[in-house]
């Protein structure tokens, strides 16, 4: 078992926000802040993750679900507090704490890990995670001694104007032996301008009673920055993305136009696809190799194979083979699964269908709850009634079918294979196999009806 475990504060409204969503679950780059940081948490080593959750608690745990475990702060009197109602979900664990904070989703694992083995090494009671931060307001300074020792963190509301020159900031994040973080706590008080109880105490308290506190400076100033409204979401959705675009740049992917491309933190993309000019790739989205996606696609938690080709389309939940060619203006709706090779042209929508191999389902039709073979050719105008009012039904259309153009067919029904469905067809019995079904008025002209209409 791991001898690190995390404890994440998130229990805080964001008034700045203004949402009654809890800020924590505010999406950044396609994922909750805090999910990327449990991200980060994950990647430097730690074995359990306890979430202090308050304003919002329902919410985050239906989100999180078993993820973590969970400490409830059913008032919000500051990050000493917090930390004091994980005390039961910390249990007997007696290694190192590392405390993080719900709303900084630009954490990168590696920087987590490297305050974690600067704090085992040095041996020390606490650490503190600084930053210099090209404008400190509203961060709490880190105080240091001759020697550069942390002497204490001063909160902006408590700091004098020496303190508030200082550009060394404290990011929040610290790492703790357990028990000395629990004995200082125990001292706290909440003597200062927010009345309220401060996590940063306990480092002066440690310091005094003679334990080591270190500090380790970050590099990265960015990655520290939390997010209290709308323009700092939308500030760090572009570091995000900057990064995103980068990593997938440098693994071999083509982007045509960095700025009008957005790609979420969980995509995944094949060397030499090219991806166009705005594109979006969310969710669990995977792409495979040598694919152009783009221009104007959205693909949602979409599984795309290699060598396929999507433009000016949306894909959600759905699956594509190799080589399969998709649009323009196609959409592909839950449970859309086209197989290798298949060509879904302009105007149609597929939705909870398999579509085989080699088939085509070339314009304007609605292949929804169908299950179609191999080498099907699907005409023009094509559609699966499905949905009767009540219930909805499956059609089956058996490998080299043809369907003519303008035709229905209203399912439960099944198209044999080898069977022709001739243009203009409403079809709503079986097509044996080999076979042509036609199911349309027989066509009357009627010759002197014009004149007659004249007169």
């Amino acid at each position: 078992m791991s001898d690190l475990m995390a404890v994440i504060l998130a229990a805080g409204k964001g008034t700045r926000m203004k949402s009654a969503l809890p800020k924590v679950l505010h999406q950044v780059g396609g994922r909750p802040m805090v999910q990327h940081v449990l991200h980060a948490a994950n990647e430097a080593g730690v074995g359990k993750n306890v979430v202090v959750i308050g304003f919002g608690a329902d919410s985050v745990r239906e989100y999180l679900g078993n993820q973590v475990e969970y400490a409830v702060q059913e008032q919000q009197l500051g990050t000493g507090h917090a930390m004091l109602q994980a005390k039961t979900a910390i249990g007997d664990f007696s290694g190192t704490i590392l405390v993080l904070c719900g709303d900084t989703p630009l954490l990168r694992g590696e920087t987590l890990k490297a305050l974690c083995q600067a704090h085992r090494h040095n041996q020390a009671a606490a650490t503190v995670l600084t930053v210099r931060m090209p404008d400190p307001t509203g961060y709490g300074r880190v105080i240091r001694d001759g020697q550069g020792q942390v002497l204490r963190i001063v909160e902006q509301k408590d700091a004098g104007p020496d303190e508030l020159s200082c550009d060394e900031i404290n990011t929040g994040i610290y790492c703790f032996q357990t028990e000395a973080l629990f004995s200082a706590l125990s001292q706290i008080t909440c003597e200062n301008q927010q009345g309220e109880y401060y996590l940063t105490d306990v480092l002066e308290i440690l310091g005094s009673g003679g334990n080591r506190v270190g500090a380790v400076l970050a590099e990265d100033y960015q990655e520290m920055l939390g997010i209290n409204s709308r323009a700092q979401l939308a500030e760090a959705e572009k570091i995000l993305r900057q990064r995103k675009l980068a990593e997938a740049m440098n693994n071999g992917v083509t982007i045509m136009d960095p700025a009008s491309t957005f790609i979420d933190a969980g995509v995944v993309i094949g060397a030499d696809t090219v991806i166009y000019p705005f594109t979006w790739l969310e969710g669990s989205t995977m792409v495979g190799r040598d694919c152009q996606i783009g221009p104007n696609t959205r693909l949602q938690n979409a599984v795309i194979g290699d060598s396929v080709t999507i433009h000016f389309s949306y894909g959600h939940d759905c699956r594509v083979a190799d080589h399969v060619t998709v649009g323009p203006y196609v959409h592909l709706r839950p449970g859309a699964d086209l197989g290798p090779n298949v060509k879904v042209g302009n105007f149609v929508e597929v939705k909870n269908s398999h579509v085989g191999a080699n088939s085509k389902l070339p314009h304007l039709s609605y292949i929804g709850d169908a299950d179609i073979g191999e080498r099907v050719n699907i005409g023009c105008g094509t559609i699966t009634v499905n949905y009767d009012g009540v219930k909805k039904y499956r059609t089956t259309i058996e490998d080299d079918a043809f369907v003519g153009c303008n035709s229905n067919l209203v399912a439960p029904v099944t198209v044999g294979e080898g069977a022709y469905v001739g243009a203009g067809s409403t079809i709503t019995k079986e097509v044996p196999a080999q076979t042509l079904a036609v199911a349309r008025a027989r066509q009357t002209n009627i010759t002197g009806w014009i004149d007659k209409r004249k007169k």
